[in-house]
């Protein structure tokens, strides 16, 4: 099997995961924080083994997925057109998830700090380049907005991204505000998000209706 960059790179992440996961593990404590409510406190725990290793085995799984999901699309030809978009967001994706790994890892030795906070630019990267790959996406069953108007068009298809493409981009940098309103910031995430899914669906349906309207008159 022939490797691709962003195989290595993804690969690498993941045995660097196992690698800090076994060299740490005598250090962890037997439970290890996991989840932290709006105010930065510590709500769920994990046994020492899953702390360490469910994320790497998570990363594994959706390996598997990135391999396997463009070779079963029907339309798998039109994901070759943006592929190193979405090359790009996957290695983006596993570095997120490293990233969210190294905070859990860090803040159980020891070194405290406010983790929302610490998630705020990562996520404001993460959803701006969402919005890159979405501008760049054609039609497939697998990555993109998918509602059953931009399945059945190009037209509308291409339409609903150009607009998603834009919307995510401003997510992103909303997001990033997050910072400077740090008792907000979890609703700098979460409104834009919710925003931009509806308008989405909203606008993927009115397009469609304009499509099929002008076909109909077109007879």
């Amino acid at each position: 099997m022939k490797f691709k960059k962003t195989d290595i790179i993804i690969i690498s992440l993941i045995l660097l995961s196992f690698i800090i996961a076994i060299y740490l593990y005598p250090q962890m404590p037997e439970k290890m924080a996991s989840h932290w409510n709006l105010k930065g406190e510590v709500d769920s725990y994990l046994s020492k083994f899953w702390g360490l290793f469910l994320m790497p085995l998570i990363s594994i799984g959706l390996f598997l997925l990135y391999l396997i999901l463009p070779k079963i699309d029907p339309l798998k030809k039109n994901i070759e057109k943006f592929r190193k978009y979405f090359d790009g967001f996957i290695i983006l994706l596993f570095l997120f998830l490293f990233y969210v790994y190294l905070l859990m890892i860090f803040w159980n030795l020891g070194l405290k700090f406010d983790i929302g906070q610490a998630m705020i630019p990562a996520l404001a990267i993460f959803f701006y380049y969402c919005g890159v790959l979405l501008e760049k996406a054609k039609r497939n069953w697998f990555i993109g907005i998918k509602t059953p108007w931009t399945l059945s068009s190009d037209e509308v298809w291409d339409k609903t991204h150009q607009l998603g493409g834009k919307l995510y981009k401003i997510t992103g940098l909303i997001v990033l505000l997050g910072i400077f309103f740090k008792e907000y910031a979890l609703w700098f995430v979460l409104v834009p998000i919710i925003i931009a899914v509806i308008c989405l669906i909203i606008y993927s349906y009115f397009e469609y209706q304009k499509v099929r309207n002008s076909k109909i008159q077109g007879n």
